[in-house]
């Protein structure tokens, strides 16, 4: 697989804005379709086969995935599990070590718990305190870092290798991508069996494109929107390109702590660009009205982050044509929901 270029916006990245990340290869493959169904596979009485919940948006029917309701509050588990599930048994003493914000840390802290395989996770010291506490109660080891002076894949790295532990990135993997597809399939398996059609528009919340490949590469005849929030479209913008660019220099500040991704990875651009995905954006006002829109109407709690694909069809963002939305996560602070809901 080729390895596009990748740049930043206009001036340099300022390191008292967001340290600069290095990117080391973590494979040599690209995710399948065979793969995905193989994670389906493994993921048989682990994961939840999470709910297709049917809606009204702007008086057309929209189906809504609700994957805040799978295992420790969104779809990461999928990907943990399928990628845990690859770690030799010599290796399984030295355990694991993820990055992350809060919901691949508590995915891969889930897996590894029911593995019997430790797991240590370097998370920003702003995370959501719901995340870090969820991520503990798993049993994990959470190292904190800053996120606008340090390199978490630098920490983490060196980390895995001072340990001779298995690094799981969140979405620069073709097992994590594997698993994540796992969505994909159930979504095309649930809108047949609900309207005997095939579905033909499904919008999930992007960071890193982990998610968004994995559907892609899972449903191949639907339509795939990825969604970021306003200020952060480093994914949309790379696509429009045809090469990898960096969220600028001075991002706006965003609720969505969950999708605050730097720049996708060789390996989600490629899947991403050859399957002609597209990408829109949402603002702060949009995704506090999908969060309260799925409280009120669909009784589900999606934080910021999960919301935006919902965003993105209430706010007239997306086609209305056999769609499905994709909500995950669920793992908000209170007074952040208040904050977005009120």
């Amino acid at each position: 697989m080729q390895t596009p270029h990748v740049k930043t916006h206009g001036k340099p990245r300022r390191t008292a804005i967001f340290a600069a990340e290095s990117r080391p290869p973590f494979t040599n493959r690209e995710p399948t379709l065979e793969g995905v169904r193989a994670a389906a596979l493994a993921l048989r009485g682990i994961g939840v086969r999470t709910p297709l919940i049917s809606t009204e948006i702007r008086g057309e029917p929209v189906y809504i995935k609700a994957e805040c309701l799978q295992r420790t509050g969104s779809f990461k588990v999928r990907g943990a599990w399928w990628c845990l599930s690859s770690l030799p048994e010599a290796q399984r003493e030295a355990g694991v070590v993820a990055f992350s914000s809060g919901n691949h840390a508590q995915g891969v802290a889930w897996a590894a718990k029911r593995m019997g395989v430790p797991a240590a996770i370097v998370m920003p010291a702003d995370a959501p305190a719901a995340k870090v506490a969820g991520t503990r109660a798993l049993g994990a080891e959470v190292i904190f870092y800053d996120r606008m002076r340090e390199d978490r894949i630098a920490i983490a790295t060196n980390l895995a290798t001072e340990r001779g532990a298995m690094l799981v990135p969140p979405f620069d993997h073709p097992r994590i991508v594997e698993g994540q597809g796992t969505v994909g399939l159930e979504i095309a398996d649930q809108y047949r069996e609900a309207t005997g059609a095939e579905v033909r528009v499904i919008a999930a919340n992007c960071g890193g494109g982990g998610l968004t490949s994995g559907i892609s590469i899972a449903v191949p005849d639907a339509r795939i929107f990825a969604v970021e929030p306003e200020g952060w479209g480093d994914v949309g913008e790379s696509l429009r390109r045809g090469e990898i660019v960096s969220v600028g220099p001075n991002p706006p500040p965003t609720s969505c702590d969950a999708l605050q991704t730097l720049a996708c990875s060789p390996l989600t651009f490629s899947v991403l660009s050859a399957r002609g995905v597209e990408a829109v954006t949402v603002t702060e006002a949009e995704v506090g009205t999908a969060m309260r829109f799925a409280f009120e109407t669909l009784k589900i709690v999606a934080e910021p982050g999960g919301a935006v694909s919902l965003a993105a069809a209430l706010a007239g963002k997306l086609p209305l044509d056999r769609t499905v939305v994709v909500v995950s996560g669920g793992n908000v602070d209170p007074a952040r929901f208040q904050a977005m809901t009120a």
